[in-house]
Formats: C-alpha cells, sequence, structure tokens
C-alpha cells in the first residue's frame, strides 16, 4: 500500500469502523478525518525554548485520526498499523504512562487546564511521518488529538492549540522543548516555511523557492537519539547562562535579549559548556533573520552559506549533531545542484533538510544512496517533500 493510500480518508473510516463497535453502527456524516502534518525546520535549531526565531515549514508527511466523537468523555485510539488500542478518560486523565498515549492524554489534560470543551472520541491513528526521523510526529499527534478533543466548532485559532501542544510536551510528557514544532504543524502554510517569533508568537509566511528547489529531508536511519535528560539539559545549559548575562545585564531573561557584544562582554562570567551554548543561540537567531532576507532577495548562495554555518554551529557549538548527520552534510555539500543542507530537528540522529535543484534530484538521491551506507552501515531515507497547510480537518 503506497503511503497517499494509508491515510486515504475512507480507507481510514472503513478501519474506525472494523475496530471499533459504536464506529461501525454509526451514520457516515457522523466520522471525521483529522490530519496534522510533520514539519522540517529550515533553520533556527534550539532557538524556540531560548525565545528566539525559526524558520520551519509543514511538509506533506503527516498524522490522520479517523474519530467518532462521543458523549461519554472517553477516549480510545487504535493505532492503524498495529492494532494497539490505548485509552483514558477526560474526567481522570491520570499520570503519564511512558507510551505514545502520553501525546493525546497530556494534550486533553493542557487543554482542560486551559478551560476548554473537549469530547471524547473513538479514534484510529495512522501516519506516514516516520518516527525518530526528526521530522516532529509527536508535535502532530499533539495537533492531531488537540482537534480530535475540541472538535470542527471548537478548534480556536492554531496559536492556542500550539501552546497546549507545547504544555502538554513540557509538563505532562516532561521534555522542555519549545513551541516550534507544534506551531509548525498547527499553522503552515502552503508552499511556504513561516517565520516565527517564540516571544511574541507573531509570524509571517515565507514563499519558498520552489519553482526551482525542492525540499528533500534525508532520515539518517539513525533514530533521534536526543533523549529527554539530554535535551533538558541543553536547556539547563542555557538557563545557566542567561543568569550569568543577567549579573551584568539585568535586563535580560532568556538568550533571545543578547546580542554578541553582551555576550562576550559576560563571558568571564559563565562556564565554557554554557558559553558555547550560548554562542550558538544567539548567533542562530541571526542566521534565521538573515535567511529570510536572503530568500526574498533570491540569494540561494547566501542560503546555502547560512545553513552551513547553522550546521557547523549544531555540530561544534551545542554540540547535537552526530557522525550519521555529518556525512549526509558533507557527501550533499559535494554533490552538484544542492543549494542548502543542514541538519532538521533536536539533533543526535534524525534527519537533515536540503535544498536542492529539481533538475538534481535524482542525483542527489543516487549520491546519498551510493555514499551514506559506505561511510556509516546505514540506509538512508530519501524524502522528497512538499510544503503544505497546517493541521484540520479532512473534508
Amino acid at each position: 500500500m503506497s503511503r497517499a493510500d494509508a491515510l486515504d480518508p475512507d480507507r481510514l473510516r472503513r478501519r474506525l469502523r472494523a475496530v471499533d463497535r459504536d464506529a461501525a453502527a454509526a451514520p457516515d456524516e457522523a466520522l471525521l478525518v483529522v490530519r496534522a502534518p510533520g514539519r522540517v525546520n529550515l533553520i533556527g535549531e534550539h532557538t524556540d525554548y531560548n525565545d528566539g526565531f525559526v524558520m520551519p515549514a509543514a511538509i506533506g508527511l503527516e498524522i490522520r485520526l479517523a474519530i467518532l466523537p462521543t458523549d461519554d468523555r472517553r477516549v480510545v485510539v487504535t493505532l492503524d498499523d498495529t492494532g494497539e488500542t490505548k485509552g483514558f478518560d477526560l474526567d481522570a486523565i491520570g499520570p503519564p504512562t511512558k507510551t505514545w498515549i502520553d501525546y493525546v492524554a497530556g494534550t486533553a489534560w493542557a487543554l482542560a487546564a486551559a478551560g476548554r470543551p473537549m469530547t471524547g472520541f473513538r479514534g484510529l491513528l495512522a501516519s506516514n511521518l516516520p518516527r525518530g526521523a526528526g521530522l516532529s510526529s509527536s508535535a502532530a499527534l499533539e495537533m492531531a488529538a488537540a482537534l480530535a478533543l475540541l472538535g470542527p466548532d471548537g478548534a480556536g485559532p492554531p496559536e492556542a492549540r500550539a501552546l497546549a501542544g507545547r504544555q502538554a510536551e513540557n509538563a505532562y510528557v516532561g521534555v522542555q522543548s519549545g513551541v516550534m514544532d507544534q506551531f509548525a504543524s498547527a499553522a503552515g502554510v502552503a508552499d511556504h516555511a513561516i517565520l516565527l517569533d517564540c516571544r511574541s508568537l507573531d509570524w509571517r509566511p515565507v514563499p519558498l523557492p520552489l519553482a526551482e528547489c525542492a525540499l528533500v529531508a534525508c532520515h539518517s536511519g539513525s533514530s533521534r537519539r536526543l533523549d529527554t535528560s539530554a535535551y533538558n539539559e541543553r536547556r539547563a545549559e542555557c538557563d545557566r547562562a542567561v543568569a550569568a548575562i543577567a549579573t551584568l545585564y539585568p535586563a535580560v531573561r532568556s538568550l533571545r535579549d543578547v546580542d554578541p557584544a553582551m555576550l562576550e562582554a559576560a563571558r568571564d562570567r559563565m562556564d565554557e559548556v554554557a558559553a558555547r551554548r550560548a554562542r550558538h543561540v544567539v548567533e542562530e537567531n541571526a542566521r534565521v533573520l538573515d535567511t529570510e532576507q536572503a530568500l526574498e532577495a533570491g540569494d540561494l548562495a547566501e542560503v546555502g552559506r547560512l545553513f552551513a554555518a547553522s550546521h557547523a554551529s549544531l555540530r561544534d557549538l551545542f554540540e547535537v549533531s552526530s557522525p550519521e548527520l555529518d556525512a549526509l552534510v558533507e557527501i550533499a555539500a559535494s554533490t552538484e545542484g544542492v543549494v542548502a543542507a543542514r541538519l532538521t530537528g533536536a539533533g543526535f540522529g534524525g534527519s537533515t533538510i536540503n535544498l536542492v535543484r529539481r533538475d538534481r534530484v535524482i542525483a542527489f538521491r543516487s549520491a546519498i544512496e551510493r555514499d551514506y551506507p559506505v561511510r556509516t552501515g546505514l540506509r538512508p531515507r530519501v524524502l522528497e517533500v512538499e510544503a503544505v497547510a497546517g493541521a484540520g480537518f479532512v473534508t
């Protein structure tokens, strides 16, 4: 079955009827289908939880939920691929279970805390979004769950749903992430990236040069290994830098407030690790804004330079790259027609994102599939992706 066929709304409704008695007896119009895309981040890595700037794009690899809304305050979800079923009560959500249902339960917990009215549902969950690829399958699940819980009439603006997803991730799942992944999934714009200010949540669409270039994600075959403790450690190191800088500049609340001159002036007040992390974030924020200008000017050479600088900084200063990701970027850099390449997502495995001239995509795929296994012993997945609209109900 193709990836598109697996997410066909009619097939999902039939599968939901097959696994749930209530759905089997329901009229066709009662069964709804929700979609929520994954994302690639073009540039702006580990800046979101530092109140900085990011430039993600929602992509046409997504999670879909076929649902039957119910009045019994019970949420029951079955996985399409394995048949595993889990659930919880909206009035007694309970603690995390350390399984996939936590992303649904955590979203319900966050929406309840925000006073949002919710309904229970019976659901079937399907996905063509690779897990562990750094393409935000967890955020997509949160955004699909939010729509299923709120319903078409209660969905509200994407900003509120994104914030609920971040709250679920931070306070229920236990990962101190920022809001970028959820926001990209909720508010994506077809054929565009979005430039998001993670402090104010102001955002604007950024046109992509898709007539000339394709967006190509390369999954390293090495699942993202930046676990909860390592991710939270990076955030703590950034907080340590903020505390040191604030002794000299009391108005500083996050690394978003720091410029290179301030960072240099406070250099002796922080430890070496915190200083490296802070330098990455301060310089990465500038790279995001410079990338928007370069895209608007059609300066693809400058976009390539900024991507390369971002990857080097993530490798050397923030230390979240991996030999596999470095190999993918190095192969891309040596391949004709690749405009820009860098790791995307939190790092330590996962994927790279590449801007590749459309007439060179096949050659790029061949180079990755030929050279990468020789260097790493792993098999890559080369995924040409479209920039798509954010989460919604499938009509």
